[in-house]
């Protein structure tokens, strides 16, 4: 059975869990940042407006990504970040966290690495919420990739990636 046609019918004898509504996107062309402040990856950003402010939205993301070196992603709503770690010293709050392209030793990785995050977040809102992947790099030499890998040379050996966002409306 679909996963949206199970949620569909709800979890319990009430309307609690039933799917209300669902967007999607999806981005196949491939974005790249070397940006030392978190900032917003082209195209991974999507708008629902629940109908009750007791709903919850579930946030369903698939983000194929590389690196050069230390990257951190982060979701946000509207400009809160949520789905992140505790705070702790110098290290970044992230829901990714990804060192690519790595020579240490006899490690070596130049992959795109698939990423998922699964969030069920309560907006408590009517208003037109917007949820978003940032990405952040810690050196200004190193990059952030999306839908590629780190090298992407022009070969048969590399692919090109896709990556989308979705979300549910999920009745409180």
């Amino acid at each position: 059975m679909a996963l949206t046609k199970l949620l569909s019918r709800g979890l319990g004898t009430g309307v609690g869990g039933k799917v209300l509504q669902v967007v999607s996107t999806t981005k196949t062309d491939t974005y790249s940042s070397s940006a030392t402040s978190f900032t917003d990856i082209t195209g991974m950003s999507l708008s629902i407006t629940p109908s009750s402010s007791a709903n919850k939205i579930l946030v369903l993301i698939t983000a194929n990504i590389g690196a050069d070196e230390h990257v951190n992603v982060r979701l946000v709503r509207d400009s809160t970040n949520i789905f992140v770690g505790d705070s702790a010293g110098s290290r970044q709050q992230a829901s990714i966290y990804i060192f690519g392209r790595s020579t240490i030793g006899a490690t070596s990785y130049e992959g795109a690495i698939p990423s998922i995050i699964s969030h069920l977040d309560s907006p408590a809102t009517t208003s037109s919420t917007t949820y978003k992947l940032q990405s952040f790099v810690n050196n200004s030499g190193w990059v952030f990739y999306l839908n590629r890998s780190g090298s992407d040379s022009n070969s048969a050996s590399y692919g090109r990636l896709a990556s989308s966002i979705t979300l549910l409306e999920i009745a409180g």
